[in-house]
């Protein structure tokens, strides 16, 4: 017998408040007593690129979603795709819904090759799963662009369920975070050198100058 949808929301949303909470005790840790070696770091482009950018972000910040939608579809097409620059991409967990949505990029054996597919997606579709009143309601806004990318309930359940990655999962944000001094989404690190949200044309020059171009 198929279960209505109101019953499977509610396991749903049972799994990932206790997922929520898993965190909050991690938050109460040291995270640098976490050890998070098995998170993989996201990056596309070129390793081995003169220029490298780390971007942190939100997969609920509107203007992350506003730099996706834009500057992003610039700066792949320029640089990204034809190699010529290193794009690292960092997940800021300002709130619960942040880290669901980047649990849902990373569900899965092969994530990292969906993971930017998924985040186009996330950010496309931000204004549709994020600003739901029911948090039952994200949760299966965030199911349905998962299957889209091809995951299945299994995998997503696994996924959702797993506090022990939550926790990790936090605790390298924490530990990353830190480290670079963030303090708000979206932050570029570009060479080392830290920089606020910019528009498309200095974000290239200051590319262009690490090129030597």
């Amino acid at each position: 017998m198929t279960r209505p949808i109101t019953a499977l929301a509610g396991i749903f949303f049972a799994m990932v408040t206790a997922l929520f909470l898993s965190t909050q005790f991690a938050m109460a840790q040291d995270a640098s007593d976490i050890d998070t070696s098995d998170i993989p770091e996201m990056s596309i482009g070129n390793p081995d690129a003169a220029v490298t950018i780390v971007e942190y972000a939100s997969f609920t910040c509107p203007h992350c979603a506003s730099f996706h939608a834009g500057a992003y579809k610039q700066l792949k097409e320029d640089f990204i795709d034809t190699g010529k620059i290193n794009f690292v991409y960092r997940e800021v967990y300002f709130d619960r819904f942040g880290l669901w949505a980047a649990i849902v990029a990373r569900c899965g054996d092969g994530a990292e090759n969906r993971y930017f597919g998924i985040a186009d997606m996330l950010y496309a579709e931000q204004r549709d799963w994020a600003r739901q009143n029911e948090p039952s309601e994200i949760v299966l806004r965030l199911r349905r662009i998962g299957k889209t990318a091809g995951l299945s309930d299994a995998q997503l359940d696994s996924c959702f369920s797993d506090g022990d990655n939550a926790q990790k999962l936090y605790a390298r944000y924490l530990q990353q975070a830190e480290a670079d001094g963030v303090r708000s989404t979206p932050t570029f690190i570009i060479n080392g050198v830290q920089h606020s949200n910019m528009p498309y044309d200095e974000m290239k020059a200051i590319i262009e100058e690490g090129l030597g171009s």
